[in-house]
């Protein structure tokens, strides 16, 4: 198989034929997470597992994207024709099928190092299986289980004749798993590469491209080019954009952002686009919600309020659609450039990217970054990123446009003034964003396979040993990073400062801690960036509300010696620096206030803070109604909607699944409101305005009892939601409801 790298199949069954019988049945495969799976590949490898029970076959991934489908007969009726129309003719893994079915091969073993949140909870198998590994050890530690098959989706075009091919959505982890694998086989090992090329991939740039024996085997066809999966997006609520516009207000004008997929990532992207696009509007909210005077001096040293002028430039493991819609808003516009002389120059302000200065030769020569007599790496250097305009040879030690020759001794003031003529106008090979995956809906990969190759080219890929830390490159990527921002997500926060991202305090895996560690670590290494980490204040709701700020908590992703700045709805804790209790003070003023009296009388039990300190008054009213308040009037305008980018979803949808969600969460909380409500239901007739819903879920002709109960529930959620047009939802007691004294 090694002997002719780059081989170029169309048929998957010859290609796991060869695998097979090169590496022999213990096989340890593994492929990129997300998107970047070639699915017939490992389709076709797991059907040869299946109905052959020598082959011991090891799956080694993260992230296995599944259409939805539902549990309960309700959630199918919303999510079937859903899935069937956004994911229509996306391909589905076998394994994972089986997996959830419970019927995966015993000769079959799946790891994940990452998974979607929640994904897991309730898999014994998956729990047990799961793969506490950081983003950037993902490579090393599958090599240590003994990796010897590797598979990715690529896509690929024609550049200048020949076919290259691109790691496009998953440089993550790819570039080093190849560099190591090729690295085993030259040990001896037995290992096999495999591309599976799909037209539909956006070729991507940066270090994504490869040429065709990168890969033993390619499969290529058209029965590759089948659609990529495309996940809608989340609904965002009113207090995921509070927690966007908090957030928004950190984020300094020339510096550096990472973000991550989801609705609170479209709500820090919106509240960036609100303040650059309509700042006299986002000043009004910032008074509005009192966020300038609280976190004046806070905003004034790292972040600010004002209109994108510089711009940002992304630096992120996932590079997601949030990022394209800061790149048509011209925010995301920063670009950075692979060398350390040009990053100086252009972080203290002697060079743009848009403008070259007359003086350019000089300045670099007093860096040293070219000698005084101009040699021809010097020339490379100089007409690599474009200080030389393009059509110049050098030869024999001169500089030639055309028929003219110029001298390259910088020594003599007439060369170094003829010099001038050949400067170009602006600098060429920068990036606005260094990401290592993406994944998104259909519009974002139809974005990038409009764009021309020069426009695609702003967007880098790479793999995370660089994206997400700065080890092997630290000077370079300190200046590409400066006022970074590192914006995680976080389940639970402790007074103390500590999160829990990825495990419930049992011990069950929710997701992974993928690159969250490296971004923090990395937030506390550069001297101008800070770490956000964005927390909801509650979780649940009616009897089963929980805070998400506790005292302590019985797992820790991020300890809290490595605390910086802690975002809920309800405000902004800046807690690096400072001692437990300013910690614990800054914090319990961002939780719900329902929760705020017993976690400071836990605080004094424990003796952290002092037995006199009091909540100030200011931050006493933390409730969901002050957010509605706040932001609901703005929706009339436009603002805060539920997506701000779009949706693959229908109005009928939008409305459904908010109800049906609402619906969820009363029955894991006010069920005896839910009961109520629907005996009450079962006394009146369907309201006109209820049957597109009715016709949605195939409920406007029950033929059972259960689809009438099935019927006159989806109403209640309706009309709970007060989503049916001219009714209104009476007051329905709660079991622990008490009247109002007059």
């Amino acid at each position: 198989m090694n002997d002719t790298p780059g081989i170029i199949y169309d048929d998957v069954k010859k290609c796991v034929d060869e695998v097979i019988q090169y590496v022999g049945k213990d096989i340890t495969y593994c492929m990129s997470l997300a998107l970047g799976k070639p699915i017939l590949f490992i389709n076709e490898l797991y059907r040869r597992a299946k109905e052959d029970p020598e082959i011991k076959l090891k799956i080694i991934t993260a992230l296995a994207l599944e259409k939805p489908k539902g549990h309960t007969d309700l959630e199918k009726r919303f999510l079937g024709p859903l899935s069937d129309r956004v994911f229509e003719g996306v391909l589905e893994f076998d394994y994972m099928l089986d997996f959830r079915a419970g019927k995966l091969s015993k000769n079959v073993e799946v790891l994940e190092f990452f998974c979607k949140a929640g994904g897991y909870l309730n898999s014994p198998e998956a729990q047990q299986n799961h793969l506490a590994t950081n983003y950037t050890h993902a490579s090393r530690d599958a090599m240590a289980l003994g990796a010897n098959v590797f598979g990715q989706l690529v896509g690929y075009q024609e550049i200048d004749g020949k076919t290259m091919y691109s790691m496009s959505c998953n440089t993550d982890v790819s570039i080093e798993a190849v560099r190591v694998l090729k690295e085993k086989r030259a040990q001896g090992d037995k290992v096999a590469i495999i591309g599976e090329a799909n037209k539909n991939m956006p070729f991507m740039y940066g270090d994504a491209v490869m040429e065709a024996d990168t890969y033993d085997i390619i499969l290529q066809g058209p029965q590759y080019d089948y659609e990529l999966f495309c996940p809608p997006k989340d609904p965002v609520a009113l207090s995921d954009h509070m927690i966007g516009i908090n957030v928004s207000t950190l984020i300094k004008d020339g510096g550096t952002i990472q973000v991550g997929i989801g609705a609170l990532g479209d709500a820090i992207v919106s509240g960036l686009i609100l303040r650059n696009e309509h700042n006299d509007v986002y000043q009004e909210i910032l008074q509005k919600t009192n966020i300038v005077t609280r976190y004046e001096k806070l905003i004034d040293e790292w972040g600010g309020t004002g209109v994108f002028q510089k711009g940002l430039y992304g630096s992120s493991e996932m590079f997601v659609d949030a990022f394209m819609q800061m790149y048509k808003s011209k925010i995301l516009k920063r670009k950075v450039f692979d060398s350390i002389p040009l990053m100086k120059l252009i972080n203290e302000g002697s060079l743009t990217a848009e403008s070259i200065p007359s003086d350019i030769i000089e300045q670099l020569i007093e860096m040293k970054a070219i000698h005084s007599k101009l040699s021809e790496e010097d020339f490379s250097f100089l007409t690599k990123f474009g200080i030389l305009k393009d059509g110049l040879t050098y030869q024999l030690g001169k500089i030639r446009d055309g028929g003219t020759e110029y001298a390259t001794d910088m020594n003599d003031e007439k060369n170094l003034s003829e010099m001038r003529v050949l400067l170009g106008k602006e600098l060429r090979g920068g990036q606005v964003i260094l990401g290592a995956f993406f994944v998104g809906p259909k519009a974002f990969y139809q974005a990038l396979n409009d764009m021309s190759e020069e426009e695609r080219k702003l967007f880098g890929m790479s793999g995370v040993e660089k994206v997400n830390q700065l080890y092997g490159g630290e000077e370079l990527r300190t200046l590409q990073r400066k006022d970074a921002r590192f914006v995680n997500t976080g389940m639970v926060v402790s007074l103390l400062g500590s999160i829990a991202s990825d495990q419930l305090a049992d011990g069950r895996v929710v997701s992974g801690i993928g690159g969250q560690y490296n971004f923090v670590a990395m937030g506390h290494a550069l001297p101008d960036a800070r770490v956000i980490m964005m927390v909801k204040s509650t979780k649940g709701s009616g009897k089963s509300l929980k805070s998400n700020i506790v005292f302590s908590y019985g797992h820790c992703s991020i300890p809290k010696h490595l605390r910086d700045i802690i975002v809920t709805e309800y405000g902004i804790a800046d807690v690096r620096s400072k001692p437990e209790k300013q910690v614990i003070a800054e914090i319990i003023n961002i939780a719900d206030s329902r929760f705020q009296v017993q976690l400071l009388a836990q605080a004094k039990k424990a003796g952290k803070i002092p037995l006199d300190y009091e909540i100030p008054e200011e931050y006493r009213n933390n409730l969901p109604e002050k957010i509605a308040a706040l932001l609901k009037p703005y929706q009339t305008h436009g603002v805060f909607q539920a997506f701000p980018f779009g949706t693959d979803l229908t109005e009928i949808e939008i409305i459904l699944g908010g109800a049906l969600k609402g619906l969820k969460r009363l029955s894991n909380g006010s069920r005896f409101k839910l009961g109520t409500g629907v005996l009450l239901e079962f006394l009146r007739s369907v309201p006109e305005s209820a049957h597109p819903f009715m016709e949605r879920l195939s409920l406007e002709k029950p033929s059972s009892i259960k689809e009438r109960i099935m019927r006159k529930l989806v109403i209640f959620a309706l009309r709970n939601n007060q989503s049916l047009s001219n009714t209104r939802l009476p007051q329905i007691p709660t079991s622990d409801s008490k009247p109002i004294s007059s």
